[in-house]
């Protein structure tokens, strides 16, 4: 089970590509509004969220976190306990952590980028503390995988693919939707 968080004013396409893709490739996977049920993105499409943040149960099943950028949505997600928790859990028990565009930013003020190659929407590599940052598109380094931006989220999408699944059955999907 993956779960893709959506604050109010996050990034569409940063968390639509990735979830397509993980479904594409038949990993359940789970958008969890912070609040609600029904979120806004930056751009006004709303989205219906499978559960909310009040619903979530981390458990062993949990196979990684997703956090879509887009503004205010990161800033969104920051302020989520919900979300540091998720993170929390998903580091403590070696499963992937996944952000793209400003995201990055709140793992890098935790402190758990630390030494690790990463990547973000240009500006917001200051916030990456003690990253080694990186010059890819998307990055992935042990749980870790991080991304520019919009983009390139069908490629942050299919490198968690890789990483849940296999390169082939990424691979696979890349080359079914006509992606370079």
């Amino acid at each position: 089970m993956v779960y893709c968080f959506l604050a109010d004013g996050f990034e569409e396409t940063e968390a639509i590509a990735p979830v397509d893709m993980l479904r594409r490739a038949g990993v359940t996977v789970k958008t969890v509004g912070i609040g609600k049920s029904v979120i806004t993105g930056s751009h006004g499409i709303s989205v219906i969220c499978d559960l909310t943040d009040s619903e979530l149960r981390l458990t062993d099943e949990l196979d990684g976190v997703i956090l879509p950028g887009g503004m205010p949505g990161t800033l969104n997600l920051d302020a989520s306990q919900t979300v540091h928790s998720a993170v929390d859990f998903a580091v403590s028990h070696q499963k992937l952590v996944c952000a793209i565009c400003a995201a990055p930013s709140i793992l890098g003020r935790k402190g758990l980028l630390s030494g690790k190659k990463a990547i973000a929407f240009p500006g917001f590599e200051k916030e990456l503390e003690g990253a080694i940052i990186s010059k890819d598109p998307v990055v992935k380094d042990g749980v870790f995988i991080t991304a520019k931006g919009a983009g390139v989220a069908v490629d942050f999408g299919l490198e968690i693919v890789a990483a849940l699944v296999s390169r082939a059955k990424s691979d696979e999907i890349r080359s079914s939707i006509q992606c370079r």
